[in-house]
């Protein structure tokens, strides 16, 4: 760009969620360029984003919600972001971009109303919504947008598909001096506050969540413990904006039948939301990441456990097809309990895990936010330089 941007990012909550950590991590890489990039949450707890950030943030006034319908959620949050920019000052941005369903709702009425330009959307990835109202919610949010934006291959074919949207591909990055294999001071920490033992340790990131397949993977875990009988499972994250309690419920039903609950004290930790700071040394710690998801954008866990030293088993399935090769992971059919446990014990196998951490290294350092950054501008002038801006009320 020739000159410097005012840029406001759109993300559905300040809580620890891939899309939102893209969001993040994209705007200090274009703050560090020398753009002014704001990213934008709706923060109902009012405790703000679930780290420190090196880009300005706002967290957006939200209603607390009591319903656990989604549509009164989206409902809410749109209506949520409706108040914020419609107020005086809180506009005046060259560029609005959205990284979720909801911010695009919103940016969609707003533009709808002269209130802001045409808007950017990056689509992580698509759900599928029983409600019609969800789903008329999320197509608009993508078809509204002037320029759609993916993280991989897949779902720029998919927009094409499911909606006609021709999207174009950016990148995601990681942070290689916070995601290292080198041991940090804290690690010991997490361990004993963890109550994690000698091993091998597994993790899960992302809760219990239908789309992380966590079902699949505590049953695979109890098969694991055949031959491991000292293993154990953390699963790390959770804080969703959706309701998965029903499936998490499925989980913790399976965890007492495969007598993982009580009975076997410390086998399966459902560690919840974890502290960023955390999350580097609880990589290193893990043996292995089990990430045998059913659907995913990207999947940015599986980077940051190979750059920090951990190899990942992961679905074969795009998008891991899209940016791993054969030898760089430990592969699992997702909806083959048997195929995900003897992809984790194989994962376990000394010489093939040292492998794999090797190459896990090599993919990691293709990765990099200021690359991305410098994709996205290229994105942002081509987007700009389109069709004639509506005057912008400040």
């Amino acid at each position: 760009m020739s000159r410097p941007l005012r840029i406001a990012l759109l993300t559905h909550s300040t809580n620890p969620r891939g899309g939102v950590s893209h969001c993040l991590s994209l705007a200090e890489a274009l703050t560090a360029l020398g753009h002014e990039a704001v990213v934008h949450a709706p923060d109902p707890a009012r405790r703000g984003f679930f780290r420190a950030a090196a880009c300005a943030t706002v967290s957006v006034p939200a209603c607390r919600i009591e319903s656990r319908s989604t549509a009164d959620m989206v409902e809410q949050r749109v209506a949520d972001y409706w108040d914020w920019f419609t107020a005086p000052g809180h506009r005046g941005f060259d560029l609005y971009h959205a990284h979720d369903g909801i911010g695009g709702c919103a940016l969609a009425e707003l533009h709808a109303a002269g209130l802001v330009p045409r808007f950017v959307r990056t689509v992580h990835h698509l759900d599928h919504f029983q409600d019609p109202r969800v789903e008329a919610r999320q197509e608009r949010a993508v078809v509204a947008a002037g320029t759609a934006l993916c993280v991989s291959d897949t779902w720029v074919t998919e927009l094409r598909r499911r909606y006609g949207v021709a999207a174009q591909r950016v990148s995601n990055g990681v942070d290689r001096a916070a995601f290292s294999p080198v041991p940090g001071p804290g690690d010991a920490a997490v361990r004993t506050r963890l109550g994690l033992g000698d091993g091998p340790v597994l993790l899960a990131v992302g809760g219990l969540e239908p789309r992380k397949n966590s079902l699949r993977v505590v049953e695979a875990f109890a098969r694991l413990r055949v031959r491991y009988p000292r293993a154990q499972l953390v699963v790390a994250g959770g804080a969703s904006v959706l309701d998965h309690s029903a499936y998490a419920g499925l989980c913790r039903e399976a965890l007492q039948r495969l007598g993982l609950d009580g009975r076997a004290p410390g086998a399966v930790v459902v560690a919840g939301p974890v502290p960023q700071a955390d999350m580097p040394a609880l990589y290193r710690i893990a043996d292995t990441l089990a990430f045998p998801s059913l659907q995913e954008g990207f999947g940015l866990a599986v980077i940051e456990a190979m750059a920090s030293g951990t190899p990942a088993v992961v679905s074969r399935i795009a998008p891991f097809t899209e940016y791993l090769g054969p030898a760089d992971a430990f592969w699992a059919e997702p909806t083959e309990t048997g195929s995900i446990a003897a992809a984790l014990e194989a994962s376990l196998e000394p010489r093939a895990r040292a492998a794999r951490a090797a190459r896990g290294q090599a993919v990691a350092a293709r990765f990099d936010w200021a690359a991305s950054a410098r994709t996205h501008l290229d994105r942002y002038a081509a987007h700009l330089a389109g069709a004639p801006q509506e005057s912008v009320h400040a």
